[in-house]
């Protein structure tokens, strides 16, 4: 299997590392690495970014700064972090032509919610490293917490951190889910990925129909129409409304025109991460009048929770040229 070589290729001579990750693989994970702990490279980086106002209302990012510029701080004890990567990627980078009254929603939302899937599948993998250290303690982590995700894949040699700011692994692409477990046991870890082979190629830059780059790895997010339509909290002004596009829940167009992406990434055969129907293009016009006890049936166990009815309903009427509620 070519993906035990790679592992096997990259894994220290422990025997008990390959077969961790030969679990990984098994489980459904794409790719798996070790990370340390070491304190952030890029601490700097992030207090420049959060005192410019770029984090827009995601104040969790200001509470969670300390811990993500030193991750051992986040587990007690915790020495490592072993990282996967799951591909989400559905087979095409262009919508076509959307149904009247039908918005775009990013790929990833596409299915049914990543958190769930991979956190049980986590902790699947969490106890494949407790049976190797009994003793050990582990926490599992998706897009959760205060986690550097994308620094500890890099450093676990799976990919780099592209200027759009995707981890971008060398056979996958960027249409991947990141999952962490930090553990205390004693796991080597991996090399990590040094080369950025983005080279002088800025198209996801010039790509992105906001222009929320304002340099390459230096997004602000007030800008992002994946934090308009997620993280943002409140009603949009005129000019927030008009940023969003037809984009209903996040935005793909930065990693779409991405040349790595375009030649490596493949369409995901875990049915776990089929796309829904009634995700892929759905009509904007019922969440104007949807209530919560419908929404909650329908999308409660989507990423579309995140936002709520109430975001969604903003968002709808955005796309549809409204000015929502």
């Amino acid at each position: 299997m070519t993906k035990d070589v790679e592992q096997n290729r990259r894994a220290k001579t422990s025997p008990n590392i390959v077969a961790l990750k030969r679990r990984a693989l098994e489980l459904g994970f794409d790719a798996v690495g070790v990370a340390p702990l070491e304190p952030n490279a890029h601490a700097g980086e992030l207090d420049a970014w959060l005192a410019a106002g770029y984090a827009g209302t995601m104040s969790y990012l200001h509470r969670q700064s300390a811990k993500r510029k030193q991750p051992a701080r986040i587990m007690p004890g915790a020495k490592v972090a072993v990282v996967t990567l799951t591909n989400y990627f559905h087979g095409s980078t262009d919508p076509g032509a959307l149904p009247r009254g039908s918005a775009k929603v990013a790929q990833y939302a596409q299915s049914a919610d990543y958190h769930r899937v991979l956190g049980h599948r986590l902790e699947q993998l969490a106890a494949a490293i407790r049976d190797i250290a009994p003793w050990a303690q582990t926490r599992v982590y998706v897009d959760a917490g205060p986690v550097p995700e994308r620094e500890l894949a890099q450093r676990a040699g799976l990919g780099w951190i592209a200027k759009n700011m995707m981890l971008i692994h060398p056979e996958l692409g960027s249409f991947t889910f990141i999952g962490v477990i930090l553990t205390d046991a004693p796991l080597a870890p991996d090399l990590p990925f040094q080369a950025d082979r983005c080279g002088t190629c800025r198209r996801c830059l010039d790509a992105c129909p906001t222009d929320a780059f304002v340099a390459p790895h230096v997004m602000d997010a007030r800008r992002c129409i994946s934090y308009l339509t997620i993280e943002h909290r409140g009603d949009f002004t005129a000019d927030e409304r008009a940023l969003v596009g037809d984009w209903l829940f996040g935005c793909d167009v930065c990693q779409d025109v991405c040349p790595w992406n375009v030649q490596f990434a493949r369409a995901t055969a875990d049915p776990a991460l089929a796309p829904r129907s009634d995700l892929a293009a759905p009509d904007a016009h019922e969440f104007l009048e949807m209530d919560e006890e419908t929404f909650a049936q329908r999308y409660g166990d989507t990423p579309l929770e995140r936002p709520g009815r109430r975001g969604m309903r903003r968002n709808a009427a955005a796309t549809l040229g409204g000015t929502g509620p």
